[in-house]
């Protein structure tokens, strides 16, 4: 199977795992590699093997390149892909889509405009814990799905991160920074959401680093850092979203979606692993299901590796710009419902993606 050539755009802390991907599905070959820091992006190329690192300028205009992966900060996540498109090759990046939804829609009407695809992050739907899940909820093992609970809390990257100001910028936040994740799975598992509503706080006007190499560095937060959001599904579906940067420590579940015969445990959606467990109607309690599909490793990269093959077959790929699109639109809505004191109406829809095959590029 003749791979694709990929070049990656953005170098940092996020790229190791895509240039690993690079190692592990046939179907990708990674060809070049660009990054505003030249000496970063020579000594990845040095690292993982790649023939070329380049600014760019010289990877877009490469002919051998089908796909660009864009690994750039989010607020450059638009502009780069539409370069990426207008070159004339497939998008395929970090989440979010966009920070706009304006972009957003740009982005999918120059990729539709070019016949050109655009695949997102994240792509940990697709693994071995999450894919199980679906499997259950597909097979009728939870009934109907009429609620979902969320939750991802805690005290902020600052604790971590050597540079997080970003993550507190607009367009950022514990929203915008890992629900991508959550809603990405509920979606998957119980399909397009039609409004949501919510109420958002800044609760740290400032914030201190706390990582040694910036151990004191203080910076203000711009974007709020506590947002409870309510989501209600085109099916019927009610579901309670949780992002905060502001709690130190919480004993809640990462996500559960409750059925009229059973309820489902649904593992960290920021991995691709389990466990998975379900509590069916007339049992006293819940169960620990073995996983049915694999990739339960950290296999960031997967949804880049099934995009190359709908591109070869010209089936949908899953991780998809609409489906990206759609979780940027409910992340706008939620906040700007806050902000106004009333449910937001979605505009935009998407379909649940496929499930993955359990033999997918085994």
């Amino acid at each position: 199977m003749k791979p694709f050539k990929v070049g990656m755009i953005g170098c940092g802390n996020i790229s190791p795992i895509y240039f690993e991907a690079g190692r592990k599905f046939d179907i990708i070959e990674i060809v070049a590699c660009a990054d505003m820091d030249m000496g970063r992006a020579a000594a990845r190329a040095q690292e993982f093997g790649v023939p070329k690192a380049c600014t760019v300028e010289e990877l877009l205009a490469d002919p051998e390149i089908d796909i660009v992966v864009n690994l750039t900060i989010p607020n450059a996540h638009a502009d780069v892909h539409l370069k990426i498109l207008e070159s004339g090759k497939h998008a395929y990046g970090e989440k979010p889509l966009a920070t706009l939804l304006e972009d957003g829609r740009r982005v999918l009407a120059v990729a539709a405009e070019k016949k050109l695809r655009v695949g997102s992050a994240p792509d940990t739907f697709l693994g071995g814990g999450i894919q199980t899940c679906r499997k259950l909820v597909d097979d009728g093992w939870i009934g109907e799905p009429i609620a979902a609970t969320a939750f991802m809390m805690y005290h902020g990257p600052e604790i971590f991160h050597p540079n997080p100001d970003f993550l507190y910028q607009k367009g950022a936040g514990p929203l915008f920074d890992m629900g991508p994740y959550y809603l990405t799975a509920l979606i998957n598992l119980i399909g397009p959401i039609r409004r949501v509503t919510g109420s958002a706080r800044i609760t740290f006007p400032e914030r201190t680093v706390t990582n040694p190499s910036n151990y004191g560095r203080k910076f203000p937060v711009e974007t709020p850092t506590h947002i409870a959001g309510v989501l209600d599904f085109a099916n019927g579906a009610v579901a309670t979203l949780i992002t905060s940067f502001d709690v130190w420590g919480t004993k809640t579940p990462y996500m559960e979606v409750h059925g009229t015969e059973g309820t489902l445990l649904v593992p960290d959606p920021n991995t691709f692993g389990g466990p998975v467990y379900v509590k069916r109607q007339g049992h006293s309690d819940f169960a620990e299901v073995p996983l049915t599909h694999g990739y339960t490793e950290n296999s960031r990269g997967l949804g880049l590796a099934d995009m190359a093959c709908a591109i070869r077959s010209g089936a949908p790929h899953r991780a998809s710009g609409e489906l990206a699109y759609h979780v940027l639109e409910a992340m706008h809505g939620i906040l700007k419902a806050s902000e106004e004191g009333r449910h937001y109406e979605l505009s935009s829809t998407c379909g649940k993606p496929e499930p993955l095959p359990m033999n997918f590029l085994r």
